[in-house]
């Protein structure tokens, strides 16, 4: 796996440059002022299921439409980190304005517009919709916010980010692949630590009771007897409750810990550092049946998850 790439300086080329964001990140449009003296560099690295690339470029637009996704099976998430002008954004009318020392979060499930006036750095990073999900709920209620990167966890978040770019290069897979979940958790302890991501249609109180429960089930993953009375004791509320909390999500409460469960073993089956079974992987994960987690992981993703590790190189001839 090469944890790095560095493209050509897309001079005259704002073509070029759409082609590069596009096969970086996912399909989109660009506008710029002239197309034809553009200029764009952009350096990437590999860090297992994280994305991590930084560019320089023209002022300019992107555009995100709802033709580039519509057979798009699998979304992510772009976190956007300015470093010499702010930059704008607009999606699911929330417009906002991000400055250097802050990150900005993007959803590639939906329309966007995002734009700098001036030549800009950026730091982005990319990771998978469902990791998200997986660790602190609907990633639908994360679109467009912005974060303040000066202090607190927010700005270890960045410290890190830059710190690992330093060493990247000198480890070896697994190293880069612990580096990208570093930040995928540091990311994510930052989202749950922002009130604003209790945001729902619900009520307040109940859009609390909701966070608290999905934040009990994704820290009890790994529990096999984890069911919605235990879900509901731990919260102090009923079970009856507990469900048109659910059902206001449109998910019940076994498919959405099922999902979830389903997510963090795709993501051990594909993480080169482990040498764990398919089958330990599912018992770790909650699942008490090997060919009903199989079945299940089969419906969601497509293939086995045999095939999911032999993908990543790492078939066990012990499973």
């Amino acid at each position: 796996m090469a944890a790095f790439r560095e493209t050509g300086d897309a001079r005259n080329g704002g073509d070029k440059w759409q082609k590069e964001v596009s096969e970086a990140y996912f399909p989109l449009d660009i506008e710029c002022h002239d197309r034809t003296r553009f200029s764009g560099q952009m350096q990437r690295w590999s860090l297992g299921i994280v994305g991590l690339s930084r560019i320089r470029c023209d002022g300019l637009i992107y555009r995100r439409h709802n033709r580039h996704f519509l057979n798009e099976n699998d979304s992510s998430l772009l976190i956007a980190i300015p470093e010499d002008t702010e930059i704008q954004f607009n999606q699911n009318q929330r417009r906002t304005t991000c400055k250097p020392g802050g990150f900005l979060v993007e959803r590639s499930d939906a329309p966007y517009e995002y734009w700098h006036g001036r030549p800009n750095r950026q730091w982005v990073l990319k990771v998978p919709s469902a990791s998200v999900r997986a660790r602190v709920g609907a990633s639908e209620r994360l679109g467009g916010l912005t974060f303040d990167a000066s202090q607190g966890v927010a700005a270890y978040f960045l410290s890190s980010l830059r710190n690992i770019v330093q060493h990247v290069e000198m480890v070896d897979d697994a190293a880069r692949e612990a580096a990208g979940n570093h930040l995928l958790e540091l990311l994510c302890l930052t989202i749950r630590n922002d009130q604003r991501v209790l945001g729902s249609n619900t009520s307040s109180i109940r859009a609390a009771h909701l966070a608290r429960a999905e934040q009990f089930i994704r820290d009890n993953l790994k529990e096999a007897e984890l069911s919605p009375q235990m879900i509901a004791d731990a919260c102090g509320i009923s079970v009856r409750y507990l469900q048109q909390l659910f059902s206001e999500t449109d998910q019940s409460i076994n498919v959405y810990i099922r999902e979830r469960r389903l997510n963090r073993c795709d993501e051990e089956l594909r993480a080169t550092m482990s040498d764990r079974t398919v089958a330990e992987i599912a018992y770790r994960w909650g699942f008490t049946d090997q060919s009903q987690f199989s079945k299940y992981y089969k419906a969601r993703y497509g293939r086995t998850p045999s095939s999911t590790r032999k993908e990543t190189g790492r078939f066990q001839k012990r499973e």
